[in-house]
């Protein structure tokens, strides 16, 4: 999840506006590539977090057939003004108040979320007792930070035309992209109403399945390694030029594969 992808890299990630170290007592539990701190509330919870974590991670290692680069932190709010703080401060936007369906994000050095267990009363859309959605939103978040950690932009401040990649990376990768995605993205070609251009493939109702069954595309035509290629990456045209295509080329040939699946 990203607005408009306006993160800026935090120099230290313990630097908030009004959630700061010094006056929130947070608990820290460093675990095998990744440092887990949240609040008392948590306490009984974080056995839990660090297997969906786990479990996330391991989607990750397995899907790209490598690890992280590097470790990262894991910070778990105990509710969505405290989140809503720390985004402000992160994207520069101070006015900053988080949509209902937000509830996560990840970047290159962390992974911000509201405790998953108060979803059900924080979010208008997610629900912790959905156990596949909850896992496949978590790990959707932890493949931004694998991205993050090869992209030449770490926190996706600086990439351009790229929306549709980065999300539509995460969508895939996580299993987001399921058949219910691919029937809406269907439905729309058959009636002839999806973008034109590869910039607003990450708008709309159905951006996730626009977006993900793009990449799932490149993936089955160029394979895995060549998809990992185009990592680093923060501009369009270097991607079409890695894949030694044009846009229109690709869009008319994701069209027929998506039509043919």
């Amino acid at each position: 999840m990203k607005v408009k992808y306006a993160l800026i890299l935090l120099v230290t990630s313990l630097l908030f506006i009004g959630w700061t170290t010094s006056d929130t007592n947070w608990i820290s539990e460093k675990h095998k590539g990744y440092t887990l701190l949240y609040t008392s509330i948590d306490k009984s919870n974080n056995k839990e977090y660090n297997q969906l974590i786990e479990n996330g991670i391991q989607s990750v290692n397995t899907f790209f057939n490598s690890s992280y680069n590097k470790a990262f932190n894991v910070f778990i709010y105990p509710d969505r003004q405290s989140l809503d703080s720390v985004w402000q401060k992160d994207w520069k936007m101070p006015a900053f108040k988080s949509e209902c369906w937000m509830v996560a994000s990840g970047i290159a050095t962390k992974l911000d979320m509201i405790s998953p267990k108060l979803w059900d009363k924080q979010s208008c859309e997610h629900r912790y007792s959905e156990t596949k959605q909850t896992q496949q939103l978590i790990t959707h978040e932890l493949i931004h930070i694998y991205h993050g950690q090869l992209n030449v932009s770490p926190d996706f401040s600086n990439i351009e035309g790229l929306d549709w990649f980065l999300e539509g990376l995460a969508t895939f990768a996580s299993g987001q992209c399921d058949t219910s995605r691919i029937a809406q993205v269907k439905k729309a070609i058959a009636e002839n109403n999806i973008p034109g251009n590869l910039n607003d493939f990450w708008t709309g109702r159905i951006r996730y399945g626009l977006s993900g069954s793009m990449v799932m595309f490149i993936d089955h035509k160029y394979g895995r390694e060549k998809l990992k290629e185009l990592l680093p990456f923060n501009k369009k045209p270097e991607i079409l030029s890695a894949l030694k295509t044009t846009e229109t080329e690709l869009l008319n040939e994701w069209q027929k594969y998506i039509l043919d699946l």
